[in-house]
């Protein structure tokens, strides 16, 4: 399961990608700037950032999930390996 997190992650920074503004918006809550996007990928906690992103919006989780055929709880999973299980309980 923990492939299908990482996968996952990238799937979302690929699909926030081709949202400019929604990947604006995740640059400005984050602080990374756009030139250190990739180093910062690398990074340990990356992914879970990604996720709790999408999870922290449920617009931008539901479209997302549909666009990426997908389902929350999918998410959800990948969330709590990613971050550890006391994050992201909200949902």
């Amino acid at each position: 399961m923990q492939g299908e997190a990482d996968a996952l992650a990238i799937v979302i920074l690929t699909w926030l990608g081709s949202q400019p503004d929604l990947m604006g918006r995740f640059l400005a809550l984050t602080g990374i700037d756009v030139s250190a996007l990739r180093q910062a990928a690398q990074e340990p906690g990356f992914g879970g950032g990604l996720t709790g992103f999408l999870m922290n919006h449920e617009p931008t989780l539901m479209s997302f999930c549909a666009d990426n055929d997908v389902t929350v709880e999918f998410v959800q999973s990948c969330h709590r390996l990613l971050t550890g299980p006391t994050e992201g309980v909200w949902l």
